[in-house]
């Protein structure tokens, strides 16, 4: 359905909160408000447990492809990194090839703290598969991956005339 100028204002609240857009928003902050105080406990926010995983992941990654897949942007992981080296859990190395790029990779510490923090996120995973079942689990990320792959394509609307 296309959506008229017509359309784009509304004060509805059960439509507003009805949209998909909100709603994943809205699931966001719930495993947001769920996983931090556990991830917490072993040590981790969800931003360094993102970091840790991502490396664990993909070992090497330099600082600016660490940004791109954790989603934030170059200046917001610095201090990620920072923390995350004077902590020990990982380390910069020299990239082979190219003496001014500098990769990161977990420490042994880094692995064991992942593996304790990973430990809950699975466990918080599998909490969503069985509330919501394993078929609607499966039918859920596949949506998720439909709305991931859709959005480069959005353009939203033309600016309104003043």
């Amino acid at each position: 359905m296309a959506v008229t100028d017509e359309m784009a204002v509304t004060f509805d609240r059960e439509e507003m909160l009805g949209r998909v857009a909100s709603t994943l928003r809205r699931a966001d902050l719930a495993v947001l408000a769920a996983k931090e105080p556990p991830l917490r406990k072993v040590g981790v926010s969800g931003s360094l447990y993102a970091v840790l995983a991502n490396l664990g992941v993909t070992p090497g990654l330099t600082g600016a492809e660490l940004a791109r897949v954790v989603g934030v942007t170059p200046q917001a992981i610095t201090p990620l990194v920072v923390k995350l080296v004077e902590r020990g859990l990982i380390e910069r190395r020299t990239h082979p090839r190219h003496s001014n790029i500098q990769e990161l990779q977990l420490t042994d510490s880094g692995r064991r703290e992942t593996a304790r923090a990973d430990r809950i996120m699975l466990h918080l995973d599998n909490h969503i598969r069985d509330s919501l079942g394993t078929e609607d689990y499966q039918r859920l990320r596949v949506l998720l991956d439909v709305v991931i792959k859709s959005m480069p394509s959005w353009v939203p609307p033309p600016d309104e005339p003043s």
